[in-house]
């Protein structure tokens, strides 16, 4: 399966459909932070007519999250959905965009599903949405109890979340278990060909 990561600077989800034996690689403005012949450093909208089977997309959320939308109404400004539209609308069989939950002022489809790292392995939660395009929902691998810390200033917060840095680059790092789910999952001719069928049946 030929598989495009777009706007990817990990390598995470690249690497762990690599490792199930695919034609995968990443695409993002910034070079990978695992070094890899299968890194395209370029604007991935020059890469979307290249034949792929399936495109995992990551992109910037920035102003389409809640708080930034507020912000952009305060000053005036309209959001820009164009690359998140442009992925969405790719002539490519097999699409999942992954984003946190949107302002509704971005207008964007509706998400298809909404999932947490803690439904993966990760002791951590972050409400992240994927919007999904001839792909079954992702199911949960290894579902977690959460722990939780008090800071002195008494605000409690989940302990994965409160101890993950600060940043926009640690923050759009997919976890690992999630990353692992979407290649064995989504790379499987058996659970395709089900959800085919399925999807047939059903309509």
């Amino acid at each position: 399966m030929k598989v495009l990561i777009a706007c990817e600077m990990s390598g995470r989800v690249r690497e762990a459909f690599r490792k199930l034996g695919h034609d995968a690689y990443s695409c993002d403005l910034l070079p990978s932070e695992i070094p890899s012949e299968y890194h395209i450093q370029d604007d991935v909208l020059n890469h979307l007519d290249e034949g792929w089977d399936l495109m995992i997309a990551h992109p910037v959320c920035t102003f389409m999250c809640r708080n930034r939308a507020r912000l952009n109404k305060l000053e005036n400004k309209e959001i820009d959905t164009s690359l998140f539209m442009a992925l969405y609308n790719a002539n490519i069989p097999r699409i999942c965009i992954e984003n946190p939950l949107p302002s509704k002022m971005a207008k964007l489809p509706r998400y298809t599903q909404i999932i947490q790292p803690y439904q993966f392995g990760h002791d951590h939660s972050k409400k992240t949405c994927l919007w999904l395009k001839n792909l079954p929902l992702l199911q949960p691998t290894k579902i977690v109890p959460m722990t939780h810390i008090t800071t002195p200033n008494g605000f409690r917060y989940t302990k994965g979340w409160y101890e993950t840095p600060r940043n926009s680059i640690a923050r759009s790092r997919t976890f690992q278990g999630i990353a692992d789910a979407m290649a064995k999952q989504w790379s499987s001719p058996i659970t395709l060909e089900v959800f085919s069928n399925y999807k047939t049946v059903k309509a």
